[in-house]
């Protein structure tokens, strides 16, 4: 597809994508409009609507970088200070959440293929396809694929139909903490301890969060220079555990599946590092403000392969689909965390984690300044990983 920057273009859609991220970052803080819709929409929003007007492409190799080597330094350097200590106490609740989400994954692509059968070909296949997609990520979707056996003309069109519902699905979910109703309904101390930070006249909440703080050239060196460090330490490791861990059983399976999962050993590094050498880790400065940066950039990626028109002209009904699916998921979350008194904030990053995966829910908790949840939701989103092949052969064969 012809578009006004092409995808070889490299040193330009690097200038769109830190720009945009930057603008919207500006906007956030200027004014109480964008404070309230989020600088993260803002950069994912603008980046859906310039590639669907085809000023930007769809695939790049750019995009894939950012997946590849921003999003871990981002983690990394967000996980700075982290207790493991305290983590392990605050993250058992949103565990018990999390897997009450994927019993509504699994539920509504049931539901789905009950309404839609017989008007998409294969569709328990795709639905067991994308059940392993919305409780792990883009390794279960492939697994799956290649499990079932589903025609690439099939996966592509659920590829383009899942991309677009996913920055719809964003959206909404990064919209739920200003919307009065659920601000009613539910517990949201998080969100309550970010506004407790006092706003000034002229300054938005966003403003008044991310105010000045000193930072060093030696605070700026240790933070790149120790964060790039622990990546390369740690997905080094991860792809000699999985080469090394037989997968015979399927107790070994899971083992080799959790720690040769690179955000596991990335986040278990981090974490331990933060834990040992608090005194370090704790006290650079920067870390955050340079994380979140980047996490920004991550945001804008998100919004630019969902393409409207594919869409429209390929397989309309495999997005109603995923939309049921995502639905439920939601309903099943939300419902179980007002029946067992979660807090609003768990309720949304539980099912983050389950439909977009540990990295989007840790996004979204930056995003939103929630620190404290950042690293139990990283660790608790990437067990789907292990969890979510399981459920997709288990739906996809029900059904078939």
């Amino acid at each position: 597809m012809k578009t006004l920057i092409s995808s070889e273009n490299i040193w330009v859609l690097w200038a769109f994508i830190t720009g945009w991220a930057a603008f919207s970052i500006y906007l956030e803080q200027r004014f109480e409009w964008a404070s309230k819709v989020s600088g993260a929409i803002i950069a994912l929003v603008g980046a859906l609507i310039l590639s669907n007007l085809k000023v930007i492409p769809t695939e790049s190799v750019v995009y894939d970088q950012v997946w590849t080597y921003v999003v871990p330094l981002a983690i990394t350097l967000l996980l700075y200070q982290c207790n493991i200590t305290k983590i392990w106490k605050e993250s058992g609740k949103i565990l018990v959440l999390f897997l009450v989400s994927a019993i509504g994954t699994m539920l509504g692509s049931t539901l789905g293929f009950l309404l839609l059968n017989k008007h998409i070909p294969e569709l328990g296949q795709l639905a067991g396809m994308m059940t392993g997609s919305y409780i792990g990520g883009g390794a279960n979707f492939a697994a799956m694929a290649s499990a079932f056996d589903i025609p690439g003309d099939l996966v592509s069109a659920a590829v383009v139909s899942d991309n677009l519902l996913m920055a719809l699905y964003f959206f909404v979910l990064i919209s739920i903490p200003s919307i009065a109703f659920f601000r009613q309904k539910f517990n949201h101390p998080h969100i309550e301890e970010v506004e407790k930070v006092g706003i000034k006249e002229g300054e938005t909440a966003a403003s008044s969060y991310w105010k000045s703080k000193e930072v060093s050239l030696k605070d700026i060196g240790f933070c790149i220079g120790s964060a790039f460090i622990i990546v390369a330490t740690s997905v080094s490791l991860a792809e000699f555990l999985a080469s090394i861990i037989p997968t015979s059983n399927a107790f070994l399976k899971i083992i080799n599946t959790l720690l040769g999962n690179q955000y596991l050993i990335i986040t278990t590094v981090t974490m331990l590092c933060a834990t040992l050498k608090s005194d370090f880790f704790g006290n650079l400065g920067g870390a955050q403000e340079i994380g979140t940066f980047l996490i920004y950039l991550f945001f804008v990626v998100i919004g630019v392969p969902a393409s409207i028109s594919s869409i429209i002209n390929n397989s309309p009904l495999l997005l109603v689909f995923c939309l049921i699916v995502v639905l439920i998921n939601m309903l099943v979350t939300f419902g179980a965390a007002k029946l067992f008194n979660f807090n609003l904030e768990e309720a949304i990053l539980a099912s983050n984690a389950c439909i977009g995966g540990p990295t989007t829910a840790a996004a979204m908790a930056v995003s939103k300044s929630w620190s404290k949840l950042i690293a139990p939701i990283m660790l608790i989103g990437t067990l789907g990983y292990v969890i979510g092949n399981y459920c997709g052969i288990i739906v996809g064969n029900f059904l078939m």
